[in-house]
């Protein structure tokens, strides 16, 4: 009865991580449309994106099977089912949820776009809720950070993710301009969307956490 339990367990576990990507996914389908900027990691790939003349999915995974070679010789411990879900899910179902977004919010209005904007910060917020309560590994640009405080022992999280947060978010406005996106244009993958998921999201997914991600495992747990 224990190990099926623990089995139940563990497909719950696992369905929460899927859920939990797909759902950032289709988040950050909504901000590409919003066009009020992106997290930090997706203005890097949007910068890689207006550069590289590949598909978004096929880049994401590109760039994350990448980080994961760094996740691989310098620390497995955060390796899991859900890095993988999030290393070939993500890419293809932004792209695929940003065209069904632009087929359906045809030049959106300010008002509309900042609508688009707090709909998908309280989506992702939701998704990661899922994803980061299944605890079933983390993506690979998360693992970066986490090594490089907890495997190489340099400096408090808090401050490393900022640095990496930068890195990514400068990286991305130079290629994208490098590729020849106009400067004026720069806050559709570095605005105020970008400042809000770099600073503001640690309360809201706890809220979700608290609310939804948590009690979905203790109701399974339980039985």
């Amino acid at each position: 009865m224990g190990k099926i339990k623990m089995d139940q367990i563990m497909v719950r576990r696992i369905l929460m991580s899927l859920a939990g990507v797909v759902i950032c996914a289709v988040s950050v389908g909504l901000f590409k449309t919003a066009a009020l900027g992106v997290d930090p990691f997706q203005s890097l790939m949007a910068g890689l994106d207006n550069m590289i003349p590949i598909k978004f999915g096929t880049l994401y995974v590109i760039v994350n099977v990448i980080l994961l070679s760094f996740m691989l010789i310098f620390d497995r411990h955060y390796l899991g089912i859900a890095t993988f879900i999030n290393l070939f899910l993500l890419g293809y179902i932004t792209q695929w949820s940003h065209e069904f977004f632009n087929s359906v919010i045809v030049d959106p209005s300010l008002p509309v776009k900042a609508a688009c904007l707090l709909v998908a910060i309280v989506v992702i917020c939701i998704g990661s809720a899922l994803y980061m309560t299944a605890d079933l590994g983390v993506s690979t640009y998360d693992a970066v950070a986490l090594i490089i405080v907890n495997t190489w022992k340099k400096g408090k999280f808090k401050f490393v993710r900022i640095i990496t947060d930068c890195i990514c978010v400068i990286a991305g406005c130079v290629l994208f301009v490098a590729a020849g996106g106009a400067v004026k244009d720069i806050p559709t993958i570095a605005g105020v969307g970008t400042i809000i998921t770099a600073f503001f999201m640690g309360p809201l997914i706890e809220f979700f956490n608290e609310k939804i991600a948590r009690p979905i495992l203790k109701v399974k747990e339980k039985n």
